[in-house]
């Protein structure tokens, strides 16, 4: 493990997942709250289009894909707030939109090959380089800035929109920060585990957190935490072991602690639960005497 550490490759592999484990959870924990679950998997489509509009024009895919995430997440977000087409029906025209418009470019790109967009679909953390720890780095910044400043807002538009608008908040800006900020953490996550695969990340951690805890700030801990041991996790596996994929390692990972979880928040439920009938039987055995 020391002599791994020492290496350059692994140490920009274990930043960009320490960076992912971090932010994917955070703003995972609004999405699931706000039952948007699949919004990572429809700007992960998204975002593959702007990967190959990169490789066609000769930029960063990195940029493209943040520009082409964000326009797309601000558009999911204007079809579902103006109700003429239901959320889940605005994410698979995205879906579909999205990974057909990646394919299409990818083949008409200069140089564009499946190798290459395989790389983004299912992730590549092991050429992962400087300039992509810098943009990683930048937009983890901006992502984990948004939910310190703005977490408290976004708590109370995710727990009640209705509540968020009678109290004076600014709805239609907070659900677009939420758009936004799941489309930067999608170009974030795309290097480490993939466009397919980002959005387990996202809501896999909160799910396993959710069965452990019961306070927002606690699950959103908790979910963090997951995320990173899953995270590196899953980089070790895959340092170690070379025909296993990092992406998959990763979430593969988070699916098995949340099944630990399941079962050990219903050994802690089940123990509450009989402490509560416990400490309830004298006060009852008092009223029947009286």
């Amino acid at each position: 493990m020391f002599e791994l550490l020492q290496e350059r490759l692994f140490q920009l592999a274990l930043i960009a997942a320490l960076l992912v484990g971090l932010c994917a959870p955070a703003v995972g924990t609004f999405i699931v709250q706000r039952r948007l679950a699949l919004l990572g998997d429809g700007v992960g489509h998204i975002a593959l289009t702007g990967v190959a509009l990169g490789f066609l024009t000769g930029s960063a895919p990195v940029l493209t894909a943040v520009i082409v995430s964000i326009a797309g997440a601000v558009a999911i977000e204007l079809v579902r707030a103006r109700g003429r087409t239901s959320g889940d029906v605005a994410l698979a025209l995205m879906f579909y939109g999205g990974i057909a418009g990646g394919v299409m470019l990818m083949a008409i790109a200069p140089g564009g090959s499946n190798a290459k967009l395989n790389s983004y679909l299912f992730g590549a953390i092991a050429s992962v380089t400087v300039e992509d720890i810098w943009v990683v780095g930048a937009l983890a910044a901006a992502v984990l800035a948004v939910v310190a400043i703005f977490g408290r807002e976004l708590f109370v538009l995710c727990q009640d929109e209705e509540m968020a608008k009678a109290s004076g908040l600014p709805v239609r800006f907070l659900s677009m920060l939420i758009a936004v900020t799941a489309a930067l953490t999608v170009v974030i996550a795309m290097r480490v585990v993939g466009l397919l695969l980002v959005s387990a990340l996202m809501v896999i951690p909160v799910a396993t957190s959710q069965q452990l805890t019961r306070g927002f700030r606690s699950t959103m801990g908790l979910a963090m935490l997951f995320g990173v041991l899953a995270s590196v996790g899953g980089l070790l596996a895959s340092t170690y072991s070379a025909k296993v994929p990092p992406g998959a390692a990763i979430v593969l990972l988070a699916l098995a602690g949340f099944v630990l979880a399941l079962g050990v928040g219903k050994f802690v439920r089940r123990g509450r639960t009989q402490e509560s009938t416990v400490s309830e039987r004298p006060k009852l055995r008092i009223e029947e005497v009286a």
